[in-house]
């Protein structure tokens, strides 16, 4: 079960009482509904370099990504040649893993391909959702789940990679796909809008 912890008359996940920084997150930006494309698949990368780190490492870093990635552009990030890989992998402020580097390069091309499918990204991941944020009353946060695994496996058919569905589920939580926050959390449910 996720607890919370109440700070300045708001009570909050767990998670996000242990850092300033996590708290404004949580706040401000953690589960609200993201439905612009290019600010999910933003989202979706920085997720992708999350594994095997903590949220907060990103977070701290996520300004730094986005100076070094020209504010994640998918149509400038898409003529990164092997020059702006050793760039990238000199840049102390981000996280330095060429897999993730490349990767990233790499789903700037799979969203180009999908939108000139005519497929929009946003369209397409709420589309497998439902369309609404799927709220969860049991408090149990799971890892990953059915959708997650569903998602996963079509942004990996689409040529996704550092895509797999605990990275995807954690991304459809920091997003609002689904709404994990506890359910005595201030942002829990209708009051994350």
């Amino acid at each position: 079960m996720t607890t919370t912890s109440t700070t300045a008359d708001k009570t909050r996940c767990a998670w996000a009482r242990t850092d300033p920084l996590l708290a404004d997150y949580h706040d401000a930006e953690w589960g609200l509904p993201e439905k612009d494309s290019r600010a999910l698949w933003e989202k979706l990368m920085l997720d992708g370099f999350q594994a095997g780190l903590s949220w907060l490492t990103i977070l701290r870093k996520r300004e730094a990504f986005r100076r070094a990635f020209e504010g994640f552009v998918p149509e400038k990030i898409v003529k990164f040649t092997a020059d702006d890989v050793e760039r990238l992998m000199q840049d102390a402020g981000i996280v330095r893993s060429r897999a993730k580097i490349e990767a990233a390069i790499g789903n700037a091309r799979a969203y180009l391909a999908m939108q000139a499918a005519g497929e929009d990204f946003s369209a397409f991941v709420w589309g497998m959702a439902g369309g609404m944020p799927i709220v969860n009353t049991t408090g149990v946060v799971p890892t990953q789940t059915p959708l997650s695994q569903e998602i996963s496996k079509a942004l990996k058919k689409r040529g996704f990679k550092f895509v797999g569905p605990v990275i995807v589920y954690a991304w459809m939580q920091a997003t609002g796909i689904v709404d994990d926050h506890a359910p005595d959390c201030h942002r829990h449910g209708s009051k994350n809008t």
